[in-house]
């Protein structure tokens, strides 16, 4: 699908508001289902139909219907524009989640592939060396979901967590996945799909109330994570990012750390001895956090015991250099 069409500049008209950009696909049951839902409660209207692709709105909300894989819809957010003439703030995508262990999940995650090299593959969508903006809701709506979740009596039964950050599909504004999960059981699940719609309503504000999670209109702007090691649920950074006030940038599991073994003597590796692509995907998951979080307090969160020592002291020395500021889970609100 291409969305893309031919504007001249002369004509493009003064923009008044931005747009959420809330997008789902009928090809993932995870994700039309949800936006069924959501589409059932009040307010909704048709907006532009492009290329017969529909779309809702409500409010500064832009509900899209493709027909696609998510992670392949590169620069939707940029295509909008250019199509809509609306100026997109955030781009919040509703999918399935896939895991070996098949436990029934909902997660939500920042997007990128900062740690793939030039000559890598991505398998699902991304580029090597980039990072989407880490959507600023991260962190509120990961405790607003565990609360909607506990209310629709979902928990125990599903885990409400986040993910760490990968796959695409390439976007410039700030992202996030919303997913439910880990099989074709519980994609189709009505009670999810329910609790996922509803997170959307009440954060977004649709229903009447304050939106939650707004870095921008936010006055009590606190400390923002920059999560940094352990597995792909980075549950020591889960326990920081379920403390009320805490903002969620990006999080950079172990294996989106590649570092190649110096070998001899690692008492005194320094970071330049240790190569690997892990230096790159730290720099981009920051700068881009940064971006998204303009005038924040940044603190990288290293998970110390899935790292060995020498890895440990080279991402030590690495965020110094970078003048990225370490913290403890107590040094978090």
């Amino acid at each position: 699908m291409d969305l893309r069409l031919p504007i001249s500049l002369n004509s493009q008209r003064e923009w008044e508001e931005m747009v959420t950009l809330l997008v789902a696909t009928t090809a993932d049951p995870a994700s039309i289902g949800p936006a069924s839902s959501l589409l059932a409660m009040p307010g909704w209207h048709p907006g532009p139909t492009i290329q017969d692709i529909p779309s809702f709105a409500n409010r500064d909300v832009r509900l899209l219907k493709l027909e696609t894989r998510l992670v392949k819809e590169d620069h939707l957010d940029k295509r909008w524009e250019e199509v809509a003439e609306e100026p997109v703030d955030e781009v919040i995508f509703l999918s399935k989640h896939v895991a070996a262990s098949t436990r029934p999940a909902l997660t939500i995650h920042p997007i990128g592939t900062p740690h793939l090299r030039e000559d890598e593959i991505p398998l699902a969508g991304g580029r090597p060396g980039w990072a989407a903006p880490p959507n600023p809701r991260i962190g509120p709506w990961l405790r607003l979901l565990k609360t909607i979740a506990e209310s629709h009596k979902l928990v125990p039964e599903f885990e409400v967590t986040l993910e760490a950050t990968h796959h695409g599909p390439l976007t410039s504004s700030p992202t996030m996945f919303v997913e439910i999960g880990s099989t074709e059981e519980y994609w189709k699940r009505q009670d999810a799909a329910q609790a996922i719609a509803r997170l959307v309503w009440e954060g977004l504000g649709l229903g009447g109330g304050v939106a939650i999670g707004d870095w921008k209109r936010d006055e009590n702007r606190s400390k923002v994570l920059l999560g940094i090691g352990g597995g792909h649920y980075v549950p020591r950074h889960m326990d920081i990012a379920m403390k009320d006030g805490v903002w969620v940038g990006h999080l950079l599991s172990g294996y989106s750390l590649p570092m190649e073994d110096p070998g001899g003597s690692k008492k005194q590796v320094n970071a330049e001895d240790v190569g690997g692509a892990w230096r790159e995907a730290i720099r981009v998951a920051f700068e881009t956090t940064r971006s998204a979080f303009p005038g924040g307090e940044f603190l990288a969160h290293l998970d110390h015991k899935s790292f060995k020592s020498w890895q440990r002291n080279a991402i030590t020395q690495f965020l110094a250099e970078q003048n990225i500021n370490i913290g403890k889970p107590a040094d978090f609100p």
